[in-house]
């Protein structure tokens, strides 16, 4: 098993749900934490709560120079990033092309695709000079196959499975790895988002069935991060025993 203990550890969208898991996850192992979202109250409170070294900031993905800035910036005891975790992204709406909202899909792209882009671009240099790393991005079933309204945010995480397979292939020949761990239905904020906050909607998402947790997600991240050097899982798909495609679950009545 890869030791964890003193390595430094970035995740993104942090601030709940799959991030703040493995925030929890990766401190219970030791690793030292870099912890960004838009949502600073809940990285304070996450960041309290953890018996490790953590360094938090407020930051919004889609925004490149802020993205720059911060890596930039980072403390020394920070600076040299063991593994990033690109798990900032969401979906909005389930409009169909005809009459979707063009802001929902402005903000899915910006988010799901450049923000995870600008992310690694600021740190991969670091990883490919110090000859070390992992990339660990959160994709989705949704990047395997599409569903009826959600053609752009599938699109979003087909560009993550496409971007996963070309970061490998860049980075062969270095020791870092790059892995995409692509969920089902997991239980947390994201329904909630996807349908502007209407919790009675998001919460029909999950009736009848047992979803994943963001726990359960960050269990096999961590897994990930912690094989021996000369191992790289490169996909993990995952979902509910309930669950056998986008579509097609089983509910209890």
């Amino acid at each position: 098993m890869y030791k964890l203990n003193g390595k430094t550890v970035f995740i993104t969208g942090a601030s709940s749900g799959i991030g703040a898991a493995c925030a929890r996850s990766f401190a219970a192992h030791g690793a030292r934490l870099v912890l960004a979202a838009r949502r600073l109250d809940r990285l304070r409170d996450l960041a309290g709560s953890l018996d490790v070294a953590v360094h938090y900031f407020a930051l919004d993905v889609r925004d490149r120079v802020a993205v720059e800035a911060a890596v930039a910036a980072l403390p020394p005891e920070f600076a040299a990033v063991d593994v990033l975790v690109n798990n900032a992204g969401l979906a909005r709406g389930v409009g169909k092309i005809q009459d979707a909202d063009v802001d929902d899909w402005e903000e899915m792209l910006d988010t799901n695709v450049k923000g995870l882009l600008y992310a690694s671009r600021a740190v991969i240099p670091g990883m490919v000079s110090r000859q070390a790393g992992h990339i660990i991005n959160i994709g989705s079933l949704a990047g395997h196959e599409v569903y009826p309204g959600g053609s752009v945010y599938c699109a979003t995480k087909a560009s993550v499975k496409s971007i996963s397979q070309g970061m490998r292939m860049d980075l062969l020949g270095t020791p870092i790895r790059v892995t995409s761990v692509d969920p089902g239905l997991v239980q947390t904020e994201f329904s909630e988002v996807r349908f502007h906050g209407d919790v009675t909607r998001a919460g029909k998402v999950y009736a009848g069935l047992q979803a994943l947790t963001a726990e359960d997600v960050a269990d096999i991240v961590l897994f990930c991060a912690t094989r021996p050097p000369h191992v790289d899982i490169a996909d993990v798909l995952v979902m509910p025993t309930a669950q056998a495609s986008a579509q097609l679950v089983a509910r209890t009545p």
